[in-house]
């Protein structure tokens, strides 16, 4: 497989720990978002969305999205697995998810937030004042989906991570980068302490990245 994504692109991060979770190995392409890499005639042919990740199967089909992905992998690699086993349970994880990566993540991204400066004029202050309530808004409401589980579990629906941890981590990362405070949500705190501390999640740091940079 061959991996495009970038080392601060929060969806490609969710890729990352799902690859590191089921143990697959695959080769990695940076495309890197800030130079606008994402923009040149070759990356476009490959996502014509222009956004990150993709990914190139050993078979050669193209995948983008990375629900999408995630959820390609889980049905072809089904161990250890993403979603739970009974439809009730994965329809309730496939909503928080969406809830980050269709609710919260968009609002944050790169080119919203270019455009906002751009076309608005918005400054470093006004940024600030968007990021703080699209993402505490929709933390919060991941928080409160949490409360309404039916029984309080080591990770956000099972005791062993699955697609909302894997969403939830990558996002938890953004607000920090952005100086979002979100330390009142207690589970969601707890849950990431218990995530970063293995290593499939640690390893897939942006830190830790090949192509990392400060």
């Amino acid at each position: 497989m061959k991996f495009y994504g970038y080392f601060r692109s929060s969806s490609s991060y969710r890729c990352r720990i799902a690859f590191n979770l089921k143990g697959l190995d695959y080769e990695f392409a940076s495309v890197h978002l800030k130079n606008g890499a994402q923009k040149t005639p070759e990356f476009a042919a490959l996502n014509p969305q222009k956004l990150l990740p993709a990914l190139i199967t050993d078979e050669g089909a193209e995948l983008t999205q990375s629900l999408a992905i995630l959820e390609w992998l889980d049905e072809m690699h089904p161990e250890p697995a993403l979603l739970p086993s009974d439809p009730l349970g994965r329809a309730r994880v496939r909503a928080f998810a969406q809830v980050i990566a269709c609710e919260i993540h968009p609002l944050q991204n790169l080119r919203v937030l270019k455009y906002l400066a751009d076309q608005f004029g918005a400054d470093a202050g006004a940024t600030t004042a968007w990021l703080t309530r699209w993402l505490t808004e929709g933390l919060e409401a991941c928080e409160a989906l949490l409360a309404k589980r039916e029984a309080e579990t080591a990770f956000c629906f099972g005791d062993t991570p699955g697609l909302a941890d894997v969403c939830l981590v990558p996002q938890i990362f953004s607000a920090q980068r952005f100086g979002v405070d979100v330390s009142h949500l207690t589970r969601i705190a707890a849950i990431h302490a218990r995530c970063e501390a293995l290593p499939a999640f640690a390893d897939a740091h942006p830190a830790r990245q090949p192509d990392a940079e400060p």
